[in-house]
């Protein structure tokens, strides 16, 4: 896939999740104040801060995109681990918040929910659950930390609505049956959704944050590469392999072992095969490569 179609697949992506999230929040902030449920008020700072988020992926996509320069020689594909980071702390506040409101609730008399709530958080979960399909599978395909971040957004909102649902109904339930402790069902639901929310904000800044600090592939992914470097038949041993992920492509650092015996520059075409072989890999923004002279006695460099 061309790189420029995949910026556009992902930047599209993103402003469907912004425009998506916008959209929700609003829905569930209205029928939360009508219907009179903490729970699905809740929901709705859950979906705002999703608009934050598909905000912050669209910003990280557009600097991904940015060629290398003097500045950032290795290209810009960190910005979107960064942005995938952003979405992970405006979860946790997000989290915080909620948790901090349905505590409240706990200590003053409230009344049910009405039916409306229950309507617009089953509308809240097949919308989001659908948003969360179409951009895992393509952040997968595209290999985009920020997308798949953003599309595990959209599955905590689903969560967050279940959780909001049960709340809800256990309510509404408890209202009609004047069942007086059911009718906190609805901050308790609040309070499962922020814990939800942190769950998985950890989840994503674990992960985000592991591939932001210079992390390399293990042994098992750097196959193809392997395969790619002995195509050469001139290259007699790899010394050592580095494949450094900046976000959707890889950086290679590689030393490999040539004959001894031949001239500067027969060793330095030998490196060239190799970088056009490892670069027709879709994955693969650039090798840096080192030359070697093989022999047992001869030192690494």
């Amino acid at each position: 896939m061309e790189k420029e179609e995949r910026f556009k697949k992902a930047e599209f992506a993103a402003m469907i999740g912004v425009v998506g999230n916008i959209a929700l929040a609003v829905l569930k902030w209205v029928c939360g104040i009508v219907g009179n449920s903490r729970a699905l008020i809740a929901d709705a700072a859950h979906s705002a801060s999703d608009v934050a988020g598909s905000l912050a992926v669209w910003i990280g996509l557009k600097a991904a995109k940015r060629p290398p320069d003097e500045d950032h020689p290795y290209g810009h594909g960190k910005a979107e681990s960064i942005a995938a980071i952003i979405v992970a702390v405006l979860l946790v506040l997000v989290g915080i918040e909620i948790g901090i409101s349905s505590v409240k609730a706990f200590f003053h008399s409230i009344e049910p929910p009405k039916a409306i709530a229950i309507y617009a958080v089953i509308f809240s979960i097949l919308v989001k659950e659908a948003m969360f399909r179409y951009k895992y599978r393509l952040g997968k395909k595209l290999k985009s930390d920020a997308l798949i971040a953003n599309a595990y957004e959209h599955r905590s909102d689903v969560y967050s609505s279940i959780a909001a649902l049960v709340g809800i109904g256990a309510a509404m339930l408890g209202g009609k049956l004047g069942i007086d402790w059911l009718i906190y069902g609805d901050p308790v639901a609040g309070l499962l959704v922020s814990l939800l929310v942190l769950k998985i904000a950890w989840n994503i800044g674990r992960e985000s944050i592991h591939n932001t600090l210079d992390h390399v592939l293990h042994e098992e992914d750097t196959e193809s590469f392997k395969e790619k470097i002995f195509s050469v038949p001139e290259v007699k041993k790899i010394n050592s392999l580095y494949a450094r992920e900046h976000g959707h492509y890889v950086i290679i650092d590689l030393k490999i072992a040539v004959d001894p015996l031949i001239t500067v520059e027969e060793g330095h075409q030998v490196g060239k095969k190799v970088k056009q072989k490892l670069l027709e890999l879709e994955n693969v923004q650039d090798a840096f490569i080192h030359i070697n002279p093989a022999g047992p006695n001869i030192e690494e460099e």
